[in-house]
């Protein structure tokens, strides 16, 4: 096969997985894959007695890798491993056991998507020097897996405001266990960060905080903890 037919193939799997992509949970061709992957992890005895198998689940998998299912494979293969050696991280995801964190509007949601069609999260650390002491490889390496190869998202971009001059020798620490693609979407904006931020984002949809014309960031975390507290079955599901 020459250049041309290989170029053709990758064209036309690309534009299968953004068709898929689009479609909903339910439709039939994405039903398809759900059993290919279903199948693929019921033959791994290891796990798939321990794993939800569920439609609802999978497909977030299959989602995060392009419907590709060896690779949708391979990602859940990761996130059992992970949930196993991280079980300070999976074993409780019970809304109450971060019911203080979620009062004090630690983590919103806005209410539209950026221009890619993402989903924006905010998470309102407040790093101090003590957190920047808790920061080891071990632990480094863990964080980074989660937003690399053992949980169904795709990372965009990650941006950084207001963070305090201590963060960057613990980025320093991160930033070997993360891939390149990830090191290229990680921005840090500073104390002044309203102009850029509004660059990226539409102020439509940003918080007056951030410069923009959107929700109050208390009333989009209020939201978002009603939310969670809504889902404590769901999360009961997850927990090992």
């Amino acid at each position: 096969m020459g250049p041309g037919c290989d170029m053709k193939f990758e064209e036309e799997c690309d534009g299968l997985s953004e068709k898929l992509n689009d479609l909903t949970d339910g439709s039939k061709l994405v039903k398809v894959y759900v059993s290919k992957l279903r199948d693929r992890a019921e033959q791994e005895a290891n796990f798939s007695s321990e794993l939800d198998l569920s439609e609802h689940f999978l497909v977030r998998f299959l989602r995060a890798r392009d419907f590709d299912v060896d690779l949708s494979f391979k990602l859940l293969v990761n996130y059992f491993k992970w949930r196993k050696e991280c079980p300070e991280i999976a074993a409780n995801l019970h809304p109450s056991s971060v019911l203080g964190l979620l009062q004090n509007n630690y983590h919103g949601v806005l209410r539209s998507r950026d221009k890619t069609g993402s989903k924006v999260l905010i998470y309102r650390i407040g790093w101090c020097f003590s957190h920047a002491l808790q920061i080891n490889p071990s632990l480094a390496k863990k964080m980074s897996s989660v937003l690399t190869d053992s949980f169904p998202l795709k990372v965009r971009g990650i941006h950084l405001i207001n963070e305090p001059v201590l963060f960057r020798p613990v980025f320093t620490m991160i930033r070997p266990f993360l891939p390149e693609k990830i090191r290229a979407r990680i921005h840090m904006h500073g104390s002044s960060f309203m102009q850029s931020l509004c660059e990226v984002f539409p102020p439509s949809i940003l918080p007056p905080e951030y410069g923009g014309t959107g929700p109050a960031l208390e009333e989009l975390c209020q939201e978002w903890t009603h939310f969670i507290m809504d889902s404590e079955e769901l999360l009961d599901t997850l927990s090992i």
